[in-house]
């Protein structure tokens, strides 16, 4: 799990870089292109360094999860996929396919997932879903709204949200 940071403001090694040219002072050069494995995982690896350092964590500390149902014949009925990190459970993507919908699939995989979250020692858990997606069902499991990113295509809405673990008597 990886999340930006901003180099500059540790130090600005090239204060007034000329953007038009592509070249730094030292040599190095901008490619820009599709889809890169490598520099994906370099990216991971450096923000992981520096997130582990700013936050007094460990690899130890994070982990991947999954939640994964099927049925009697092997086909996926759902799924969902998130991490751990030092208490904080973060939901990647929750599915379920379209004649399952109705069935209660999505609160179990999602309560299964808290649950192992909690066996991890995570006592809070974000989200995020797209106004087309998921808002609603995700504010009937307790969550709770933090924040929206507007301009998402189809006039939608990215919604952020906050749930804590904790299970109060």
């Amino acid at each position: 799990m990886t999340h930006d940071h901003d180099p500059d403001h540790d130090h600005d090694p090239d204060p007034d870089p000329d953007p038009d040219n592509g070249h730094g002072q030292d040599g190095a050069k901008l490619s820009v292109g599709d889809g890169d494995t490598a520099l994906a995982k370099a990216l991971e690896q450096g923000l992981d360094a520096f997130n582990f350092a700013a936050t007094d964590t460990t690899p130890e500390d994070q982990g991947e999860l999954s939640v994964k149902a099927v049925d009697e014949d092997g086909a996926l009925v759902g799924g969902l996929t998130g991490w751990t990190w030092s208490g904080l459970f973060g939901i990647d993507m929750l599915w379920v396919r379209e004649e399952s919908r109705k069935d209660g699939w999505g609160s179990r995989l999602l309560r299964a997932a808290e649950d192992e979250a909690r066996r991890r020692g995570c006592d809070r858990a974000t989200v995020s879903s797209f106004t087309f997606q998921a808002p609603d069902f995700y504010r009937r499991h307790g969550y709770v709204e933090t924040g929206r990113v507007l301009g998402i295509p189809g006039g939608a809405e990215d919604v952020h949200f906050y749930k804590s673990l904790v299970e109060t008597p």
